[in-house]
């Protein structure tokens, strides 16, 4: 009967010393796509990537089990001793910054992983056409994605935009790009582009921004007050109507023979 030891690692042990010590326990290392450690594998948007893990130094079968993230990929009976590959197919945007893991099924501490970077030209979206009245506020919202991130400009009517301090405000994170125009004013009417520029290639997307009239406003107190007078006069006109009204409805007198 083989006779199985636990291996305690000391509070504070760094993770890959806790991987090689896990290692010398079971004599068992793992190779994927030939790296021993983790390792980060770029790749552009493909119709697929494999990823094979194979076992070293074995002394009898091994299960292996693979991970992607948190969640454990299911394999196929012939596909989890000793070797074991899996395919992504096709490798998109929402591949990139995913963690794959090939694990010894008997002592999990034995493992590799690999992390997709995933690289792909800009992609560009957002609402296309915005009315907004005059004298109002609007943002223009560019959503950018790449890898790597691009540089962004926004031009109006195909030139470069003349930033306002006083008017022009703008937010950038890594997937987001906003223009803030304050008290817009007829002469912003036009098309805004959203440029974004990567060694990858380059994304555009077009805003058409429409400056309506400023609408008249009515005074909220004018108009209760109107309300109100005409309610006073309908209530006066009915009280002095009423006794018209209740002499419609009084039955006629008997006279007595």
């Amino acid at each position: 009967m083989v006779q199985r030891h636990s291996l305690t690692i000391p509070h504070g042990v760094p993770v890959l010393a806790v991987s090689f010590l896990a290692c010398v326990a079971t004599g068992v290392e793992l190779f994927v796509n030939n790296q021993a450690a983790d390792f980060t594998l770029s790749t552009g948007l493909s119709p697929a990537i494999s990823l094979s893990c194979l076992v070293h130094n074995r002394s009898q079968a091994e299960e292996l089990l693979w991970y992607r993230g948190d969640g454990q990929v299911d394999l196929k009976d012939g596909n989890k001793v000793n070797i074991s590959n899996i395919c992504i197919s096709p490798v998109n945007e929402s591949d990139n910054g995913v963690t794959f893991t090939c694990r010894l099924a008997r002592d999990r501490a034995v493992q590799v992983s690999v992390t997709l970077d995933v690289q792909f030209p800009p992609h560009l979206s957002g609402e296309e056409t915005l009315h907004v009245e005059e004298e109002k506020d609007v943002t223009l919202t560019c959503n950018s994605k790449s890898n790597p991130q691009g540089q962004s400009t926004w031009l109006k009517d195909s030139q470069s935009l003349t930033l306002q301090q006083s008017r022009h405000k703008l937010y950038q994170t890594s997937e987001v790009f906003q223009l803030s125009i304050s008290k817009v004013q007829k002469s912003d009417n036009g098309t805004y582009t959203c440029l974004v520029e990567s060694r990858l290639g380059n994304g555009t997307r077009d805003f058409h921004l429409i400056v309506e009239d400023k609408k008249p406003v009515f005074p909220k107190e004018a108009v209760i007050a109107a309300v109100v007078v005409v309610t006073i006069t309908i209530l006066f006109g009915i009280v002095a109507r009423i006794d018209k009204f209740l002499k419609c409805f009084k039955k006629p007198k008997e006279t007595a023979l």
